[in-house]
């Protein structure tokens, strides 16, 4: 039987649950069980605790039916623990390095106490880990056993499930359980608080509470947030109070319990907005119930709150309201009246085209800052006009990249009249990245974001932690730009946490694969000899290509190769092609007759199908590539130092299954030896590729923009037989 059961309810953590988990399972005590509780959350988190659960004997995934709540999910998992000691985490947060071996050697040193309290950090949705109150207050308690009756202020440690671990046979013994609602955890903390004959502390942060962005209503279901009525909180402590009243021996701490209360139920006055005076009942009618005989508020001015609110006294507790409010008013400088900017002519034709009806007829493309028509926009586009051509699409292009667009295709240039009346009526709107902050989203535009590449370097929110990494980047105004979207396109299980966590919103993950790269499980061996032809390679000669990223800390292209070398060295049967990033302006390559320079052909897609194999540092082409299923050669020089600058997801040359994807240089001599000894197709590569596969290419059947246009344009739903393409009987 394990000496503590660490149990982790979850919903909608799919970008965090990874995380979470795996602090767990690296304590270094380890006589532990983990419980995952999931009841169908919808973004697949429940996939991950099936995936540790498999890999680790000290995992149980539970999966209840959908709806339980966050009662159901904490109950559960309770029922099922068998450790010596219940602790709970949110799939949210983490614990900290030594976190189970202080708790566990803290237990033995007070001889087993029915609940200890320890420490946590609070660490603010985008700011940094910081010490909170109740840690202060732990560090302040006597260090031996202790009970609520001898401490009051036990109470003023946060009254939540995830600092404490409880005794089974006290949870067990008391018939503790959480109840519906967010007051259920509270009242759960409270009840451990009174029934435990014995309570000990340890003043260490034990758990990182990591907060999360604060989503617009409706992102959860209605038993998630059904307590947070103050109406509600009235009920959850009368319950309280009732658990109290049953067990006498607990009588000696009622008048403890009813002032916190009072003092909570007094403080919730204020957000009542809706029937007041049916709330300021619901409290006296508790108060009556519930007060402990002999109990006063304190005189004066510091009890008049209570006392009135204790009695009921609604239409005096309003007149006071407003004496203060009053008061308040007559103090106050008058604010400063803001100046409101007119629009442009442009905006207010945008503003009067916006009062218009959608057209549900209407689909807005657009890829890398209206580059041109490309990547998985265009091939969701391609595929619209296949499968779902009543909807027509136009392409947003910039006027200096207009002549590229091809024949056929409609598009309009930014600031032009159409481009208003465009975005203003449209109904879809499909981009690798974000639109400008001039569009607003209307009611009933549907927004889909593609991205263009599987993250290995990190993005988003988590670039706050790499000034180099962010250059400047406004976070509020990504998450207002986050916000529009009602669709995030993945190409694997990995892309989706990663967007789940750096891009937190609303937006539904729709895990299809890249649409830009069913064309690299469809080409056939026409199609690859056609694009090597256009390029100019003659047939037999080995192709590779060189495709390095960006570094944010570099103004030019600057290559880690010595490419003359590298083709003297490989000899003249063997093609190099080179693509810099886009975000520099070519390659400036020297001349030889190896090297050939396609930093301007369009489709990177065509270059791929082109290359015997591919030379990268950390694009995230060689996720693209590898659908290929052909070698990949990782050349990486400066990896400590990106990593440390840029920051990654994962470390890409650890050498392990599903990490590095092949073979692996850090100079020119290096990658040329590999290339001419055979090393680059081994075996040990090859099954090394195949890992990386399987982690990164689980929908390359060449039907991911079929999937994203029945899903999006068509309205199907996913096919239940499992090939994830959506079914025309499942329109919804």
């Amino acid at each position: 039987m394990p000496r503590l059961s660490v149990i982790v309810p979850v919903r909608r953590v799919r970008g965090e649950l990874r995380q979470c988990l795996e602090s767990v399972l690296t304590q270094s005590f380890t006589d532990i069980e983990l419980i995952g509780v999931d009841d169908g959350a919808p973004d697949g988190s429940g996939l991950i605790l099936d995936e540790f659960a498999a890999r680790d004997d000290r995992v149980q995934a539970i999966h209840l039916p959908p709806g339980a709540g966050p009662d159901g999910r904490r109950n559960a998992g309770a029922e099922r623990a068998m450790g010596d000691y219940l602790l709970f985490l949110e799939g949210a947060f983490v614990l900290l390095p030594g976190a189970l071996r202080a708790v566990a050697d803290r237990l033995e040193e007070t001889d087993d106490p029915e609940l200890l309290l320890f420490g946590h950090l609070r660490r603010p949705f985008r700011g940094r880990p910081r010490p909170t109150r109740s840690l202060e207050l732990l560090g302040r308690l006597p260090t031996g056993r202790l009970t609520l009756a001898g401490h009051p202020d036990l109470l003023d440690i946060a009254p939540v499930s995830w600092n404490r671990a409880v005794h089974r046979t006290l949870h067990e013994g008391e018939k503790l359980a959480f109840g519906p609602g967010q007051h259920g955890e509270r009242m759960y903390a409270h009840q451990t608080l009174a029934a435990a004959r014995s309570v000990a502390v340890l003043p260490m942060a034990c758990v990182e509470h990591r907060g999360r962005r604060r989503l617009p209503d409706g992102t959860e279901p209605a038993q998630e947030s059904d307590g947070s009525a103050p109406q509600q909180l009235v009920d959850a402590y009368a319950g309280l109070m009732e658990f109290v009243r049953d067990r006498p021996p607990l009588h000696p701490v009622r008048t403890l319990l009813f002032e916190q209360a009072a003092s909570e139920l007094l403080s919730g006055y204020p957000s009542v907005t809706r029937r007041r005076r049916r709330y300021v009942r619901s409290v006296a009618t508790f108060h009556r119930a519930h007060r402990p005989e002999g109990h006063r508020f304190p005189a004066g001015a510091r009890g008049l709150r209570p006392r009135l609110m204790g009695r009921g006294r609604y239409v005096v507790l309003g007149a006071l309201d407003t004496l203060l409010a009053l008061r308040r008013s007559l103090r106050a400088a008058p604010g400063a009246v803001r100046a409101r900017a007119r629009r442009t002519l442009s905006a207010r034709f945008y503003w009067w085209q916006r009062r218009l009806p959608l057209d549900p007829g209407l689909a807005v493309y657009a890829a890398y800052w209206n580059r041109g028509v490309s990547c998985n926009p265009e091939a969701v586009f391609r595929k619209a006009q296949e499968l779902a051509p009543q909807v027509r699409g136009v392409w947003v292009v910039s006027k200096n990249q207009a002549d590229s667009v091809p024949e056929g295709i409609d598009h309009v240039v930014p600031g032009t009249r159409r481009y208003w009346r465009v975005l203003a009526r449209a109904t879809y709107f499909f981009n690798n990245v974000n639109f400008p902050d001039h569009l607003v989203k209307r009611r009933g535009q549907i927004h889909v974001m593609t991205h263009h590449g599987t993250p290995l370097k990190i993005m988003g929110l988590d670039q706050q932690d790499y000034p180099a990494a962010a250059q400047g980047l406004n976070f509020d105004r990504l998450l207002q730009r986050v916000d529009r979207w009602d669709w995030s396109v993945s190409a694997n299980p990995h892309s989706t946490e990663v967007w789940a966590r750096v891009y937190p919103g609303t937006a539904r993950s729709l895990e299809s694969g890249y649409p830009r790269n069913d064309v690299l499980a469809t080409a056939t061996e026409e199609r690859i000899a056609q694009v090597r032809e256009d390029l100019g390679i003659r047939p037999g000669r080995r192709v590779l290509l060189y495709a390095p990223t960006h570094r944010d800390y570099e103004a030019a292209f600057t290559s880690r190769l010595d490419l003359v070398g590298l083709c003297e060295a490989l000899g003249p049967d063997t093609v190099v092609m080179v693509r810099a990033h886009y975000f520099y302006e070519g390659a400036g390559l020297p001349e030889h007759p190896s090297l050939i320079d396609v930093c301007d052909h369009p489709r990177i897609e065509e270059l791929c199908l082109a290359a015997d194999a591919l030379v990268t540092d950390y694009s995230s082409v060689m996720f693209d590539y590898a659908h290929l299923d052909r070698p990949i050669v990782v050349h990486a020089p400066d990896w400590e130092t990106y990593r440390t600058v840029r920051g990654v997801c994962f470390d890409l040359l650890s050498g392990r299954p599903g990490d590095t994807p092949g073979a692996v240089s850090t100079d020119t001599t290096e990658l040329a030896r590999i290339f001419l000894d055979g090393t680059w197709r081994s075996p040990a590569n090859e099954a090394l590729r195949a890992a990386f596969r399987a982690r990164f290419c689980p929908y390359g059947d060449g039907r991911a923009a079929e999937r994203v246009v029945r899903q999006v344009l068509l309205g199907e739903r996913p096919d239940p037989s499992g090939d994830g393409v959506p079914s025309a009987s499942g329109r919804g």
